[in-house]
């Protein structure tokens, strides 16, 4: 049921896609990528199992009953008319100590299933996050080639009038046409590099291809995170770290008890006669089978419990100091996110209002074409590198949120 459920949000958000392209969010494209992951496919059986493992634990005995049922005659021999039939019933008996341990365990498993799960949510929050921000990346590139060819087809434009009128000579066309050149190879390859990050991230949401040309309305940020310290022991991938670590803890723990194999209790009933015309007896059996214990195999198997849990603890204390550098770290890159983004507006602004001027004086014949072109190209580059801070500023509180345990919005 909880893959039908997910396969019609999967198909919905295609539907989304190809009906409204443009309002995709970080959000939409994490569920659809989510949703094709090996992980969900297994989810349901992984619960099924630790619910299995949970009713083991808490049977009566740690293995099923057997039904023994055996019969003697000496036909084969002097047929006296010996004959003797036995039925029984054999039962595994727990261990001092093993059930409760068992109990423990399939709790553990329980928990670690849930835990694995999210895990896996932020590896491939991660993934598409990434392939995200390189869209947007691209996108800026893209954006800011094509009005960097829409201002060099002006000039252009300008320049083949002022030709006519003989105030340019047609050195300056030449120039103004090459500008226009240039901006539109730079164009091309920004579209190339817009569509391969496209496609990337529409790889990862498994869009048909015909629903892969993505776009986005904007503005569009994620929400910045409470800056406040976040307890990191919630964090998805230490959670998952410290559930393995406590299963591998119980698995020590059972081991530890199960030094024999399981001892067993019999209770038989036995009918039978000596020879023919003898009166039939019965009687009743019961006794113990107490298996030795111990032995190198034993001391394997614990020894190998014992180093898994040992190991899964000292990554327990290297996660912990990893995602807490992580967590610093991306704070810090979106503090420098903002401080360049004011610088980088600020320049932007300014050269705004200087190609605003020197295109009056060029109009007016009092400045050069490669002056003004060289203002035009400075002031394109100005409004690149702001929108290229604006996105960086989000991918920063993007990776913040990644370092936080939070999933995209």
């Amino acid at each position: 049921m909880f893959s039908i459920a997910l396969s019609a949000v999967t198909t919905s958000l295609f539907a989304q896609a190809a009906a409204k392209p443009e309002r995709l969010t970080l959000g939409q494209a994490f569920d659809a990528a989510w949703s094709q992951q090996p992980e969900v496919a297994s989810l349901a059986m992984r619960r099924d199992a630790a619910q299995a493992h949970q009713r083991a634990a808490e049977a009566w005995t740690p293995e099923p009953p057997a039904l023994e049922v055996t019969g003697k005659t000496d036909r084969l021999g002097s047929s006296l008319g010996t004959r003797e039939y036995e039925i029984g019933l054999t039962v595994p008996l727990w261990l001092p100590r093993e059930r409760g341990r068992s109990q423990a365990l399939a709790e553990a498993e329980s928990r670690a299933v849930g835990s694995r799960t999210t895990a896996a949510q932020l590896r491939v929050a991660a993934t598409v996050r990434e392939a995200w921000w390189n869209w947007q990346r691209a996108a800026v590139e893209l954006a800011t080639a094509q009005d960097q060819l829409d201002s060099a087809q002006r000039i252009a434009l300008d320049v083949g009038k002022r030709l006519k009128a003989g105030d340019l000579a047609r050195a300056d066309q030449h120039q103004a046409d090459g500008a226009v050149a240039a901006a539109q190879a730079t164009v091309a390859g920004a579209e190339a590099a817009s569509s391969v990050a496209r496609q990337a991230l529409a790889a990862l949401m498994a869009t048909p291809a015909t629903h892969a040309k993505l776009t986005l309305a904007e503005p569009y940020s994620e929400p910045t995170p409470d800056p406040s310290p976040i307890d990191l022991s919630a964090h998805g991938d230490f959670q998952w770290l410290r559930d393995r670590a406590a299963v591998a803890q119980g698995v020590v723990a059972l081991t530890a008890t199960q030094s024999r194999a399981s001892p067993e209790l019999k209770i038989a009933t036995t009918r039978g006669r000596g020879a023919a015309g003898e009166a039939w007896q019965q009687t009743v059996t019961v006794g113990v089978r107490i298996p030795f214990g111990a032995g190198p195999r034993y001391d394997a198997r614990l020894a190998a419990a014992r180093a898994e849990s040992v190991e899964l603890e000292a990554l327990m204390t290297l996660e912990r100091a990893r995602l807490s550098g992580e967590r610093d770290t991306a704070k810090a890159r979106v503090e420098a996110a903002r401080l360049q983004l004011v610088a980088a507006d600020r320049r932007a602004q300014l050269a705004r209002e200087s190609r605003g001027f020197f295109d009056k004086s060029f109009r007016l014949g009092e400045s050069d074409l490669p002056t003004r072109l060289r203002i035009e190209a400075e002031a394109t580059e100005a409004d690149r590198q702001a929108a290229r801070a604006r996105i960086e500023l989000a991918a920063a509180i993007s990776a913040w949120r990644q370092a936080l345990g939070l999933l995209p919005q």
